[in-house]
């Protein structure tokens, strides 16, 4: 399975909250129980940001001191993670 495909099919399963992309990689990937690439992982990101089917994951909660790493489908990415499994 190629990165997008791994990161919609987890977003789709599960909430993914961390502090931190690194740590989203990590999450990502235990989530998912395969290995996934550090370089893998933006590209698959940067493809679903690009292609509408994910949020951008970098939030900023009002009254937050730091940013944290939150992957969340749009509907489209619902819609593309539902055909994939």
């Amino acid at each position: 399975m190629d990165a997008q495909r791994l990161l919609l099919t987890v977003a789709f399963r599960h909430i993914v909250r961390a502090p931190n992309a690194e740590a989203g990689v990590e999450r990502v990937a235990a989530l998912a129980r395969k290995p996934l690439s550090i370089s893998a992982f933006h590209d698959a990101v940067a493809a679903c940001l690009r292609d509408g089917l994910i949020r951008d994951p970098i939030r900023l909660p009002e009254g937050a001191l730091q940013c944290h790493w939150h992957l969340e489908l749009t509907p489209k990415g619902v819609a593309e993670a539902r055909a994939i499994a």
